[in-house]
C-alpha cells in the first residue's frame, strides 16, 4: 500500500508540475524593471517632451495653456509695477495634451496645480514684449517672490519689457513640489512650457487689474541664470522655436554631472542623491534625459555672459559650450567678465543688464 500511494503522490505531484508549467506559457514574462517609476518618468524624456509639445501643430494647440492672473503689489514705481502673479499647470504630465482623457486617468487630468511668480509691468501706456525670467537655484527657507530675478526684471520694465518670472512648484505661493526629487526637476520644465503657452492670455489679467498696459506676446524672449539657464536651454531644445535667449553663467553640463557637481554642499555629500540617479538608471537611458545631447534641436539666438572667477558655474563650462553651439552653426554671442562672480555683483552688472537689453531690443524693435 505504501508504494502504491508513493506512486499515486508522485503522479499528482507530476500532474500538478505540468499544469503550473502550461499556466506560466499564458503570461508574458514580466520584466523587473518595468515597475511604476518607468511610466512615471518615459514623459520628461527630452524626446517625448518635444513629440507633446509640438503634437496637433504646434505649441499654440499641443500644450495645455492657462489663464494667467494677477495678485498682490509688490512694489510701485513712477516707471513699472512688481505684483504676483498666477497660473496653473497639470498635476501630472499626463494631462499636457488637449485629448479627451481616458478612463483610467480621467480623474487626475482635471486637476491642476498653481503656481506664483513675479511680474514687473511698465506703466506707460503700450503693448510691450515679454521676457520669461528663469531663475538659478534658491533654498526654499529663503525664498521670497523674485529672488534671483527681481533687480534685472525691474531693469527690463524700465527698459520697455513686461517680465514674467514663475516660482516653480513648492516655492512661495505656488503649490506644492512632487516629494520626488527626480520628478521635482523634470517638472521645471513643464512649469516653463506651461508659461509660455499661455502669454497669449495675459492681456485679459492685465485688463482684470485696470492695467494700460498690454503684451505683445508675439514678441517672447527668455533670460535664464545659473541653473535656469538649463531650463533655459532645455526649452529651447524641446520648442525649437526661435525665442531670442539671454543666459547668465548657465548650467550647462550633462544630466546627472550637473547636479553631482554641487554634492559637496550637501550634508551628506551627495550620498542619497547618487542613490536615487543610481535606481533610476536601472530603468531608463539616461542619455535621453540630458540636454547636451540635444543642442542640434535649437533655433533660437543666444547671447551668453560668463564671471571669469565664477566657482559656481566655471568659465570653461561656458567656453565649452559656444564652441558646441558655434560647430552646430548656432547663432550665439559671448561676453566674458574676467574676475567677475556669479552673481556679477563685483562691477560688472551693469554692463551685462545693458548688453542684455541690447540684445532683446535688437529683436523686437
Amino acid at each position: 500500500m505504501k508504494k502504491i500511494y508513493l506512486v499515486y503522490s508522485l503522479v499528482f505531484l507530476a500532474l500538478i508540475g505540468v499544469i503550473y508549467l502550461l499556466s506560466q506559457q499564458q503570461k508574458p514574462l514580466i520584466n523587473p524593471l518595468s515597475n511604476i517609476k518607468e511610466k512615471k518618468f518615459e514623459k520628461y524624456s527630452f524626446e517625448n517632451l518635444k513629440k507633446t509639445f509640438s503634437a496637433k501643430g504646434g505649441p499654440a494647440s499641443g500644450w495645455k495653456e492657462s489663464p494667467i492672473t494677477f495678485g498682490k503689489i509688490i512694489k510701485e514705481t513712477p516707471d513699472y509695477t512688481s505684483r504676483v502673479f498666477y497660473f496653473d499647470v497639470p498635476s501630472t504630465g499626463h494631462s499636457t495634451l488637449r485629448e479627451e482623457p481616458s478612463s483610467s486617468d480621467s480623474k487626475s487630468s482635471g486637476q491642476a496645480k498653481k503656481v506664483s511668480g513675479l511680474a514687473n509691468i511698465p506703466k506707460k501706456q503700450g503693448a510691450y514684449p515679454v521676457i520669461v525670467m528663469f531663475r538659478g537655484y534658491v533654498d526654499k527657507e529663503i525664498y521670497d517672490f523674485g529672488v534671483g530675478t527681481q533687480h534685472g526684471g525691474e531693469y527690463f520694465a524700465q527698459n520697455g519689457f513686461i517680465t514674467l518670472a514663475p516660482d516653480f512648484l513648492g516655492y512661495s505661493e505656488s503649490s506644492p513640489a512632487s516629494t520626488d526629487s527626480l520628478e521635482d526637476r523634470f517638472q521645471t520644465y513643464t512649469t516653463a512650457l506651461t508659461l509660455l503657452s499661455s502669454i497669449k492670455n495675459i492681456n485679459e489679467g492685465l485688463i482684470n487689474v485696470n492695467s494700460e498696459t498690454k503684451a505683445d506676446y508675439e514678441k517672447v524672449g527668455i533670460w535664464g541664470h545659473s541653473n535656469g539657464g538649463q531650463i533655459a536651454l532645455s526649452i529651447l531644445e524641446i520648442t525649437g522655436r526661435r525665442y531670442p535667449t539671454v543666459l547668465w553663467a548657465p548650467v550647462s553640463k550633462p544630466f546627472p554631472y550637473s547636479i553631482f557637481y554641487y554634492t559637496d554642499e550637501l550634508d551628506d555629500h551627495g550620498k542619497y542623491l547618487r542613490k536615487i540617479i543610481a535606481d533610476f538608471e536601472k530603468g531608463y537611458d539616461i542619455e535621453l534625459y540630458s540636454l547636451t545631447n540635444y543642442f542640434s534641436w535649437i533655433n533660437a539666438p543666444i547671447e551668453i555672459h560668463q564671471g571669469g572667477d565664477d566657482e559656481a558655474v566655471p568659465q570653461k563650462w561656458s567656453n565649452q559650450l559656444v564652441d558646441e553651439l558655434k560647430k552646430l552653426g548656432k547663432n550665439v554671442t559671448y561676453h566674458t567678465y574676467p574676475g567677475e562672480n556669479h552673481n556679477f555683483n563685483n562691477g560688472s552688472w551693469e554692463t551685462a543688464i545693458q548688453r542684455s537689453t541690447s540684445f532683446y531690443k535688437s529683436f523686437f524693435e
